[in-house]
């Protein structure tokens, strides 16, 4: 009954904005790719984030904080066989920091896995899955010496 209800104010609203002008329509309207607030020219000068090459091992970003890894893996398992499944916890609360990884048996698997859950839900949050990029090496730690500096002794 309440969504009776609300048909015609939405229908009415919906007839609002199309004939609204057109500054206040790119406010209103869904289609974000043909209205950009940003400039052409800073949107072609983002460089484009580079593809990882595929593999076994996925990235799974935009987790619920509820989500468990046994959740994970029941949600991957339909596409394929998965060796693994970790959401990565905070070491405080436990609660999912919102990514994790799932890796599968064969890249054929691996790629049934993005195409059958980037852009779904899981635990009522929209997940993206991608492959996973390698971790990038750091630079080894070198201890700061506050002498390699001649001392300061003022104005003198």
């Amino acid at each position: 009954m309440a969504m009776a209800m609300r048909l015609p104010a939405i229908s009415r609203a919906v007839t609002e904005v199309a004939s609204a002008p057109v500054g206040l329509r790119r406010l209103f309207c869904s289609n974000a790719s043909r209205f950009s607030f940003l400039s052409p020219q800073a949107e072609s000068q983002t460089p484009a984030r580079p593809q990882a090459e595929p593999s076994t091992n996925l990235f799974v970003s935009g987790l619920s904080k509820r989500t468990t890894s046994e959740g994970l893996r029941t949600a991957f398992a339909q596409f394929g066989e998965v060796d693994d499944a970790k959401v990565v916890t905070d070491r405080v609360s436990g609660y999912s920091k919102g990514f994790g990884f799932v890796r599968y048996a064969t890249l054929e698997d691996s790629a049934k896995g993005i195409a059958g859950m980037d852009g779904k839900f899981l635990d009522g949050w929209v997940i993206f899955a991608e492959y996973a990029r390698p971790r990038e090496q750091s630079q080894p730690y070198q201890p700061q010496n506050n002498m390699s500096r001649p001392p300061y002794y003022g104005n003198r």
